[in-house]
């Protein structure tokens, strides 16, 4: 969603860098790769974890995150009406809890995963995005 879809739905806004595009989409692309093959090659479950209490919140989680993100992203691609400019806060959904709602939702869009894959892979994956976004999430709120 963030690397594909997102960036054909934004109507206007500051240009994206060609070099920082470049470096995103690598990363997304490794990092699916490394997810891939960790869940492919070396992920062992036993056969009723699809009913187990750890995947079910996991994906619950992942789902609410995945949710909640895109629904965030959505309020803050219709902030300002065409040919408006300036500072709005965001309103409505998550956004009524905390500042940062589109990064809250990655975050726990990708604990969930961890959580519901169980890896040690999907795990580091988590905490960068925790350390990452949240740092950004910080500079958005102050």
């Amino acid at each position: 969603y963030r690397s594909l879809i997102y960036p054909l739905l934004i109507r206007e806004g500051k240009p994206t860098p060609f070099f920082t595009f470049v470096l995103a989409l690598l990363f997304c692309v490794y990092n699916g790769y490394l997810q891939g093959r960790s869940l492919t090659n070396y992920a062992k479950y036993p056969s009723g974890w699809l009913k187990d209490p750890c995947f079910i919140t996991g994906f619950i989680g992942w789902l609410s995150g995945m949710a909640i993100n895109i629904h965030s992203d959505h309020i803050l691609r219709n902030l300002r009406k065409p040919g408006e400019t300036g500072y709005k806060i965001p309103r409505g959904g998550m956004f009524e809890y905390v500042s940062g709602a589109n990064f809250f939702g990655e975050i726990l869009e990708w604990f969930g995963f961890a959580l519901a894959c169980h890896s040690i892979e999907s795990l580091a994956f988590a905490l960068c995005t925790l350390f990452i976004l949240g740092s950004r999430a910080k500079q958005h709120h102050q």
